[in-house]
């Protein structure tokens, strides 16, 4: 059931631009019309990483005329696993900076504006202003709201999708007419129930496939092609290669979509969540919480006693790990806490320092005293004190 296209102005092609896209033309459903309408549609894209990149790609390729990218991080060697819009000739550049050469690249004739910021309360609605519809790329919580919020205060559909190691979601949030992204969760999860996927890791190809997802969204809206995803949650399972479909329907008593709406402006994203609002893995803590590596491995050596203890998970210890540690996977750190000694001097580290600081936390709350945190975890550890040990 076609439904009617989110843009209606029509902007000429030129020859070259018939012949780039004539494989477009040559469908009745996009045609020249069609055609026309992408190039004078526009699209804010929230992160240039993982989801953003396969995103980004194919709407610059299919020609949309105006595409924002926000997102305020580096590329790091580790992003090229997944994020194929980068590359090693771009490792440490700016990621909207990297992104927007690849797709001029790609396509010269449509326009790419950057936001090399992050997308916060104070900015959301300046950035979103100009574009027809919003995609949602990024890794936690409070941006995931805040993106829902500004799209039903400003009647935008809000493309959504996440993943996690093997798993992905798409949907298309639009509160004009369905539900939002309240409707389904209408409250966030506890702080660190959920890994991010710095932590728990994520299948290199899934963002590929979840991150294509949304551009066809985005695409079928822009067009008024298909039938779209709102109302309902794809789930897709990589493993098991297969997909689910879920039917969602309107909150009555959704917070900000409902007929009597509680929220009337943006929020404290972070607050409201109990995490930050961004994708990096620095849990970082206060100073006197913290150990750097080579303090740390000054005062192994001068014989002080320090339990040594490990919360990431046994298969980590197959790519790095430090002698005589104790390994209690984090998950498992509060069944287990008695097996440590509140009166012993303790150090937690992980991988980068996120799980150990939550750690550290259920510790301090559990009356642990002499307990510190090791500043970017083994990660750090290798840099600062072991370079044989691999990075990961």
């Amino acid at each position: 059931m076609a439904n009617a296209p989110l843009v209606t102005t029509e902007l000429d092609l030129s020859h070259d631009e018939i012949l780039r896209y004539s494989r477009h033309l040559l469908m009745p459903e996009v045609g020249l019309a069609g055609q026309r309408k992408l190039k004078a549609s526009s699209v804010l894209v929230i992160g240039t990483g993982g989801l953003g990149s396969p995103v980004a790609l194919y709407l610059a390729a299919a020609g949309v005329g105006r595409l924002g990218l926000v997102d305020y991080d580096r590329v790091d060697f580790t992003n090229l696993q997944r994020q194929v819009i980068h590359g090693m000739g771009t490792v440490g550049q700016r990621k909207v900076d990297s992104a927007r050469a690849r797709l001029l690249d790609l396509n010269p004739d449509i326009r790419v504006e950057t936001y090399d910021e992050p997308f916060t309360s104070e900015n959301a609605l300046r950035l979103s202003a100009p574009y027809d519809l919003v995609i949602d790329g990024t890794d936690n919580f409070p941006t995931r709201y805040l993106v829902n919020d500004v799209c039903v205060l400003t009647h935008k559909p809000n493309v959504y999708g996440s993943i996690f190691r093997f798993e992905g979601q798409v949907s298309v949030f639009w509160a004009d007419r369905g539900p939002c992204y309240r409707c389904l969760f209408p409250e966030p999860p506890p702080p660190g129930l959920v890994p991010s996927c710095a932590e728990g890791g994520v299948f290199g190809v899934l963002p590929g496939t979840i991150g294509t997802l949304q551009a066809t969204e985005a695409l079928k809206l822009l067009l008024g092609i298909g039938e779209p995803l709102i109302g309902k949650l794809l789930l897709f399972d990589a493993l098991g290669l297969s997909f689910e479909e879920l039917r969602l329907k309107k909150n009555p008593r959704c917070r900000i979509c409902s007929a009597e709406p509680e929220i009337h402006e943006l929020i404290d994203y972070e607050a409201f969540c109990g995490v930050p609002g961004h994708d990096h893995e620095d849990g970082h803590l206060a100073r006197e919480w913290e150990v750097e590596p080579a303090a740390l491995a000054a005062e192994l050596k001068a014989g002080k006693a320090v339990r040594l203890l490990d919360v990431r998970e046994p298969h980590e210890l197959e790519i790095s790990r430090l002698p005589d540690a104790t390994l209690i996977p984090l998950g498992s750190l509060a069944s287990r806490l008695h097996e440590l000694d509140s009166a012993e001097e303790m150090v937690v580290f992980c991988k980068s320092g996120t799980r150990s600081a939550r750690a550290l936390e259920l510790l301090a709350g559990a009356g642990f005293r002499k307990v510190r945190n090791l500043y970017g975890g083994i990660n750090e550890w290798a840099r600062q004190v072991d370079p044989k040990l691999p990075r990961y």
